[in-house]
């Protein structure tokens, strides 16, 4: 008989968010052991049948972020030695992605090193949430999908700015496509950063291009760390006599010390306020003042579906975002 019927996994880093796309998708996630021996090898076990059925695995490879890798490939290996009919990976972050091409000699290039293994590991399908460079997808020899989710976030976000007042901020001149798009979608103006990093987590913002004097600012990037390089940024905004400044980011990191860079950057009115997605579980543990988290959940539901469905374009989803109302 045939079935088509959506199957969903979620691994240990990811719960959250598949309860999110199984409450949208109206089913209940198949459950898998997750062990580990005494040496810390990790052993995954679907504890249902999948047997020729289309799996969904979900997965965020953050912190931290090997045993994660790692627990996703041996749960891939074994849907695939269970004899699955396909298997959908969806990782909601993709670590490894900065490391996309070689800047001095002898540097690995692990982004691609990770589409191998996943490759190798038995997916058939990669799904990812808003990668940090578009070129990773040339790197799989299998359907790749990067969905973008920041007309979503930035949807929330406008609803406490003056849209008529507004400016969007590129954090960097890397990040001026994905900026320039979510100007065009808002109709505002663009601004540019001037960023230089001279070693991995440390940024010197030089300067601005563009008018944000009296403007609120809306700073849209793929992902906050430290939070050093947002913080530099308000700073300078705010030097530059913007009126506000609200950061948008979909992915959480949020390694140390972010936490405290964000909070005294919020208290000290350098930030009013800050939007990410719930794609890093661990932000649900943050406690920073006007922080809010998106899920994003049923939008990734909704993909799925997709998957599932015949001459649906993923184009659907992204129209079905409209531009705020004023």
């Amino acid at each position: 008989m045939f079935d088509n019927k959506i199957y969903v996994i979620g691994l240990s880093n990811a719960k959250k968010i598949t309860e999110s796309i199984c409450k949208s998708l109206k089913i209940k996630p198949i459950n898998a052991t997750i062990s580990k021996f005494a040496d810390g090898e990790i052993m995954v076990r679907p504890e249902s049948s999948v047997r020729n059925r289309s799996i969904t695995i979900v997965q965020s490879i953050s912190k931290p972020v090997n045993e994660n890798l790692m627990e996703l490939l041996i749960a891939i290996d074994a849907v695939k030695r269970a004899s699955a009919k396909d298997i959908n990976v969806v990782i909601t972050y993709y670590a490894y992605a900065r490391q996309d091409r070689k800047t001095n000699g002898r540097e690995p290039i692990t982004s691609k090193l990770i589409a191998r293994l996943l490759e190798t590991a038995g997916a058939t399908r990669v799904t990812v949430v808003d990668i940090h460079s578009d070129q990773t997808q040339g790197f799989f020899e299998i359907p790749f999908d990067n969905i973008k989710s920041s007309k979503m976030l930035v949807t929330e976000a406008i609803k406490k700015i003056n849209k008529k007042n507004l400016v969007v901020v590129s954090p960097d001149y890397g990040g001026i496509k994905r900026s320039r798009n979510i100007a065009n979608f808002l109709q505002t103006s663009l601004a540019i950063l001037d960023k230089r990093r001279p070693r991995p987590n440390e940024a010197e913002i030089m300067n601005v291009l563009g008018d944000v004097e009296g403007k609120d600012c809306l700073i849209v990037d793929d992902m906050v760390d430290t939070g050093g390089t947002i913080v530099a940024a308000a700073k300078l905004l705010k030097a530059k006599k913007a009126k506000t400044v609200t950061f948008v980011a979909t992915h959480a990191i949020l390694s140390d010390p972010a936490t405290k860079n964000l909070t005294e950057a919020v208290k000290n009115n350098y930030l009013n306020n800050i939007y990410v997605s719930n794609t890093v579980s661990s932000v649900y543990e943050r406690k920073i003042p006007s922080l809010h988290i998106v899920d994003i959940g049923p939008y990734l539901a909704n993909i799925i579906k997709i998957y599932y469905s015949v001459g649906i374009s993923l184009s659907k989803i992204y129209d079905a975002f409209k531009m705020p109302k004023k």
